[in-house]
């Protein structure tokens, strides 16, 4: 694949592990019935700089790096300490902290990395972290795992370092295992007030619909408590806030009262549509693409998981962080990687015209805690 700003970036993080090892022969499979619609490949081609060859060949190695990382997983049971996915080289390189897993790692087809932490370790530091949450003014706005790094990252804005000094010591955590980042981004909800597409919660905030589920649709649980009324962008269909949590997490779902029905297609605001076929997680490093009220169809990479994000109204953690851009309006709409659900727009910062990051909620945790079943096709 040629080299992308994108691809370039991960590039340096795969070098410096040495982790650049031949791509895969390009795939002949149609990308428009990997992708479920040509809006994503187009939107692929644009926001990640690829030519249609290249997301063919990139859809179907991630397609099999989620199969790989989930056999991989049971494999090696306690031994499995994360896994990344190289957009450049289409590999999927899974951590161990063993080296005798190492092995059993290079037999299922992935490349090996020996670890001091792993991503168990580094999520306990996340919870630990999670447990003494600083008020929104004190600088620090999140922390999430970097599993290239094989550390935990805090993010603070400019000249607040002090401030997460103070909480990784308050939270008792290992000081080697975090790194301190001072950023300019403050994060934010992404719901707005103002008249749009997708649908209305009570008197006209408006959000995103994020997946359908049997009796309604998930989305991001701050944009309506539960209770409140809903309905869709004509009016013609109508809806409750059925389950919602945030801070804390960012889960919702709506269950549609009337002229709502289940479908497993995704609005891609502009006449094209992707049918969700399943929720299969995909690995750090891989691409991804999401849908909104108010920028429609955006594409970007995984950057983390197990973000914790300090909002203005509380912290919010399990997260997942992407360099994809949105804007107010956006939120609770839907994350997907190939035809695969994979979250509801959370906040975040930047916009689609200078770029920015955004997070999602996953959707497995949603339709878990609330006993969901996702609409497919």
């Amino acid at each position: 694949m040629r080299k992308s700003p994108v691809f370039r970036a991960f590039g340096v993080g795969a070098v410096a592990f040495g982790l650049a090892i031949a791509a895969a022969p390009a795939a002949s499979a149609d990308p428009q019935t990997l992708a479920s619609s040509p809006e994503q490949v187009e939107a692929m081609e644009r926001d990640l700089g690829l030519s249609t060859s290249e997301v063919t060949s990139l859809l179907q190695q991630e397609e099999q790096a989620r199969t790989l990382e989930q056999d991989v997983r049971e494999t090696l049971g306690d031994e499995f300490a994360g896994a990344v996915f190289d957009i450049e080289t289409g590999e999927l390189t899974v951590s161990v902290t063993d080296r005798a897993a190492a092995d059993a790692v290079r037999e299922a087809g992935a490349v090996p990395r020996v670890v001091a932490h792993g991503e168990p370790a580094l999520d306990q530091v996340v919870e630990e972290l999670n447990s003494n949450v600083p008020d929104a003014e004190a600088g620090v706005t999140g922390w999430y795992v970097d599993l290239m790094d094989d550390t935990v990252v805090m993010t603070v804005r400019e000249g607040a370092t002090a401030a997460a000094d103070d909480l990784i010591a308050e939270a008792g955590v290992d000081a080697d295992m975090v790194r301190v980042e001072e950023s300019s981004e403050q994060p934010q909800t992404f719901a707005t007030i103002r008249g749009g597409d997708a649908y209305y919660i009570g008197s006209g905030s408006r959000c995103s619909i994020g997946f359908a589920v049997t009796g309604g649709f998930v989305t991001a649980g701050h944009c309506g408590s539960v209770g409140a009324s809903t309905r869709s962008a004509d009016s013609t269909g109508t809806g409750t806030v059925a389950g919602s949590s945030f801070p804390g997490r960012d889960m919702g779902w709506v269950r549609a009262t009337s002229n709502w029905t289940s479908s497993p297609l995704v609005n891609r605001y502009n006449g094209g549509t992707v049918t969700v076929t399943g929720s299969t997680e995909s690995a750090v490093g891989a691409s991804i693409c999401r849908s909104g009220s108010t920028t429609g169809w955006r594409c970007g990479t995984v950057q983390a998981k197990n973000q914790t994000v300090v909002y203005p109204q509380g912290s919010v953690s399990g997260l997942t962080r992407t360099n994809a851009c949105a804007e107010p309006g956006d939120s609770g709409g839907s994350w997907l990687s190939g035809s695969q659900a994979q979250g509801v727009t959370s906040g975040g910062s930047g916009n689609c015209s200078s770029g920015g990051t955004t997070y999602f909620q996953p959707v497995n945790p949603i339709l878990s805690q609330y006993g969901l079943t996702l609409t497919r096709g």
